[in-house]
């Protein structure tokens, strides 16, 4: 044992046995002052009177344990400690009875390092299965050790941790660390059970407060969630309806422009050749029906089954087999791409088939497919007016854009040689080994 421990113990055995003295000096006095000296004065001085003595016991019983007190505190004065136990436990009192709200884990932590001379002390909460340290005096002590376990309360070297509980459950622990040159005594960590003891109050307010912050802070992450998933479905669904815009507009639209074509070319044929007439009208009754079963497809997420089991150049072969304008698909070896792909280039064309056939007043279209090393391009080239200088761009060159940009391709609008408009995307051809990258 250190010499500084053996001054800290003999100081508080000094203080003890003040104590103690001034507690057994008042006995005494009282004794004598109540029962000899009121005996005389009634003229009993043979032997005790019990109502006397019975006075005399209850003013011992009253005053005794506050002579021992202050006579311990003014030893310890005397002994240079300017702040006795019993100051700290009046103190931890009045602070566990204010709850001063969250200030009171720091205030408590104060009160242990200062009023027992500690290195550092501090407050741990245990909130769900985790021990939270909340406070530590002085704010700025480095604390060199692992987090304290409940019901631990073992003194190791100069750390002495105690656990702070309430009707049986654990709120928390109290952990301090000696000084060097002040060890603690063995009435100090006396007095720091007894303050755990007390200290039930202010940790389960500030075990209420810790698990409301978590809460509030579980439901803020799942309210930021719940604004993410929702502005996620709300885009993902103006993205569905946008896609299903354009398919509509670049699919079965192409189908209804040659419909509407082919009847007003039925209604010339009723007055000049009525049996020509009825052979266009049929084959619109086909037309119709194809129109709809494209709408249908769409409308339920599907693309044509050409596309998936033939190809691109299959697939836009019979899309554009009845266009009244006549279109010629030329292709060369084609890979077959991811469906997202093959998607956009079919719609691409079907679109610029459209346009050409709308606005460019041509007498055939050339639709044509080509695959080299590093792109696959579908070009639909018009031998009919041209693009005007300065010509708008409308929404169908627009279409036409973001759809090519979505799967990371461009658009390249320019001439044809000899007259006419030429509109091609090309779009990255996926690495061997990627999905849809064989050949």
């Amino acid at each position: 044992m250190s010499r500084d421990t053996v001054v800290g113990h003999q100081g508080s055995l000094s203080a003890a046995a003040a104590g103690w003295g001034a507690a057994a000096g008042s006995v005494l006095v009282i004794y004598l002052a109540v029962v000899l000296g009121g005996g005389a004065l009634l003229g009993r001085t043979e032997s005790p009177s019990l109502p006397l003595s019975i006075l005399a016991t209850a003013l011992v019983a009253g005053a005794a344990p506050r002579v021992r007190a202050r006579a311990e505190r003014a030893r310890a004065r005397q002994l240079g400690d300017t702040t006795s136990p019993y100051d700290v436990l009046a103190d931890f009192s009045r602070v566990a009875d204010s709850d001063p709200g969250e200030r009171a884990p720091a205030l408590v932590a104060r009160m242990l390092a200062q009023g027992l001379a500690l290195e550092w002390a501090q407050v741990w909460v245990l909130v769900g299965d985790e021990l939270r340290l909340l406070a530590t005096h002085p704010p700025e002590a480095v604390v060199d050790e692992p987090a304290p376990r409940l019901y631990d309360d073992r003194t190791q070297g100069a750390v002495h941790a105690v656990t702070v509980a309430h009707a049986g459950r654990p709120l928390g622990v109290l952990r301090v660390m000696g000084r060097q040159d002040r060890p603690l005594t063995s009435t100090a960590e006396r007095l720091l059970g007894g303050l755990a003891a007390q200290a039930g109050m202010v940790l389960e307010s500030a075990q209420l407060r810790e698990e409301l912050a978590q809460r509030v802070q579980e439901l803020t992450a799942r309210e930021r969630e719940l604004r993410r998933a929702r502005i996620a479905l709300v885009t993902a669904q103006d993205t569905e309806r946008r896609r299903l815009e354009r398919d509509i507009h670049d699919g079965a639209q192409q189908q209804l422009v040659a419909l509407t074509i082919n009847l007003k070319l039925a209604a010339v044929h009723v007055r000049t050749d009525p049996e020509r007439a009825r052979e266009v009208m049929e084959q619109q009754l086909v037309a119709a029906d194809n129109a709809i079963q494209t709408l249908t497809d769409l409308a339920r997420g599907l693309l044509p089954a050409t596309l998936a089991e033939e190809g691109l150049a299959a697939a836009l072969g019979a899309a554009t087999a009845d266009n009244p304008v006549p279109v010629l698909v030329h292709s060369g070896p084609m890979p077959r791409l991811p469906g997202g792909v093959e998607a956009t280039l079919y719609f691409c064309a079907l679109e610029a088939v459209q346009n050409a056939t709308k606005h460019a007043a041509g007498t055939h279209i050339d639709l044509l497919l080509e695959a080299g090393p590093a792109e696959v391009s579908v070009a639909v080239e018009d031998n009919g007016s041209g693009i005007a200088p300065g010509a708008h761009r409308g929404s169908g060159l627009a279409n036409l854009s973001e759809r090519a940009t979505s799967v990371g391709g461009r658009l390249v609008l320019g001439e044809r040689p000899g007259g006419g408009t030429r509109i091609a995307v090309h779009v990255p051809r996926p690495r061997s080994g990627e999905p849809g990258g064989g050949t």
